[in-house]
């Protein structure tokens, strides 16, 4: 892409800094920003509270390995429940966050997910109760091995943004997002 997918452009700000605003809710009450290679160079141009940056020194090892680094870092027992939202996949709203966290509490599934046009996508809310296997799960499959380990704790929560599903990690497929957007 040329520069690191947090900091590339998106309605006047980054993708990193987008993905900050729409995550802010009242039902979450921390925040981490998972940060790896380019680390330095996105602390530079964000601004970033230093109690939400995690520091993933293995981030060769894929994505698994952020979230194993983020979920480290959470106090005791003091969520509910962990939103992970990779930066590829930028084009969400504060609604669908919204609409998620609403879900996750009023259903009490240990994953909630959005979908459009039936295809899973991101972000994806796990339970505190998945933690532990998420820290176990292969690294070869992610976090999908936990999303496939539990298909009765699951709710889909179908919606219009197309954005859960797009993987921006090529400039075409980054052009063509933003200019449906």
């Amino acid at each position: 892409m040329g520069t690191p997918k947090g900091l590339l452009p998106y309605r006047g700000s980054t993708f990193l800094e987008h993905l900050i605003g729409v995550t802010r809710h009242p039902k979450i009450g921390l925040s981490r920003v998972v940060l790896g290679a380019t680390a330095d160079e996105i602390r530079s141009r964000v601004k970033i509270p230093s109690e939400s940056v995690v520091l993933n020194f293995n981030w060769r090892q894929g994505q698994l390995s952020s979230i194993c680094a983020a979920l480290r870092t959470l106090p005791g027992n003091t969520t509910e429940g962990i939103l992970l939202c990779p930066v590829d996949h930028p084009l969400i709203t504060a609604e669908l966050v919204g609409e998620l966290v609403d879900a996750f509490y009023k259903r009490k599934k240990h994953i909630v997910l959005p979908t459009y046009n039936g295809k899973r996508g991101h972000p994806v809310i796990f339970s505190r109760a998945l933690y532990s296997e998420l820290f176990r799960a292969p690294a070869d499959q992610g976090a999908r091995a936990v999303v496939w380990a539990h298909p009765k704790d699951l709710l889909e929560v179908p919606t219009k943004e197309e954005g859960v599903v797009l993987n921006l990690n090529d400039p075409e497929t980054l052009a063509r997002a933003l200019e449906s957007a």
